[in-house]
């Protein structure tokens, strides 16, 4: 059995003030993904077991929580992100059911591989939000990217997505970690958006690897295939940002044109006549737009008939 982890709250664009929660032995997964920050799986495996005692989980929590309020620090979310698949522990269900009475939300971060079963989709049921990862719809790609255990199956994997999300209850996102000469192609990029279409998420997040990669060789998409990867989904989906390993904010207008810039770019790459919107909004003038590009803050990119700008990401 794994002892009880708590660690943060550590500030989350998605999340908040996150407390998070590592239920599971240190990559213990379903998949070994090219781009995982913690190395290659070493225990790739199906098999779901009682990592972590809910009575543990919970006592611990209670107890950091208790720390955390007397030092009048917030939690907005008590996020499962462990350092492997959340949903491998056979224990989730009731450790989020136990959690409940401590009065916070409860979100969690899973890859999405086991929700083909319907004991896992019962016990995420309980969340009051669920982070689904689904870097590919393509089996080649899956494949290439996240290196599933070998007796995943692609289909199963997104039926159990879809079904999940017909009966969810709470907030459903996605996250899709775009990956150059991988996935950020139209040929990945377009079937992605009509799958997520399906799912109706409440936001869609586009992200790229910050850290250093299992695979040394796997480079993070670059600006143009970012600008591109968001303009197909946004045509599909209610609601896309981006997570590049910088904090922004959303759509506001401050009265500063180049913090507001920054910050929006940060999250939703910007059409040059909404950049103009805000501008006008800033009581501002074109020269912020070509100061920041000077100063390699922002740069320029061309898709769709449209010059798009976007946060470069070597500058974050």
């Amino acid at each position: 059995m794994l002892p009880a982890r708590t660690f943060g709250p550590v500030p989350s664009r998605r999340f908040g003030q996150s407390l998070g929660l590592n239920t599971i032995p240190p990559k213990t997964c379903t998949y070994s993904c090219v781009y995982c920050q913690l190395g290659h799986t070493n225990r790739l495996t199906l098999r779901r077991e009682g990592f972590c005692p809910p009575g543990e989980l919970v006592a611990d929590v209670r107890r950091v929580l208790t720390i955390l309020k007397e030092r009048g620090e917030r939690v907005d979310y008590l996020t499962f992100v462990p350092d492997g698949e959340p949903t491998l522990d056979a224990w989730l269900g009731d450790q989020i059911r136990l959690l409940k009475p401590l009065g916070q939300r409860i979100a969690v971060i899973t890859n999405a591989s086991l929700l083909s079963q319907e004991e896992v989709r019962h016990a995420l049921a309980f969340a009051d939000r669920v982070s689904v990862k689904v870097d590919a719809v393509r089996h080649q790609t899956w494949q290439r990217i996240d290196r599933p255990h070998g007796d995943l199956r692609l289909e199963a994997v997104l039926d159990g997505v879809l079904q999940f999300s017909e009966g969810f209850g709470g907030e459903l996102d996605t996250e899709t970690m775009l990956l150059d000469g991988l996935n950020d192609d139209d040929d990945n990029l377009r079937p992605l958006a009509t799958f997520l279409q399906h799912l109706k998420p409440r936001c869609s997040y586009l992200a790229i690897p910050t850290r250093p990669p299992a695979v040394a060789e796997i480079r993070p998409a670059r600006e143009e295939a970012i600008v591109r990867a968001h303009d197909t989904l946004s045509a599909a989906l209610s609601r896309v940002e981006l997570l590049t390993g910088f904090e922004g904010t959303d759509f506001a207008n401050t009265g500063d044109a180049r913090a507001d810039l920054l910050a929006i770019t940060a999250v939703h790459p910007m059409r040059s006549d909404q950049v103009e919107l805000l501008l006008q909004r800033c009581s501002a003038s074109w020269e912020v737009v070509e100061w920041l590009v000077r100063q390699q803050l922002l740069r320029e990119v061309s898709h769709g008939g449209h010059l798009f700008y976007i946060r470069r990401l070597d500058n974050t």
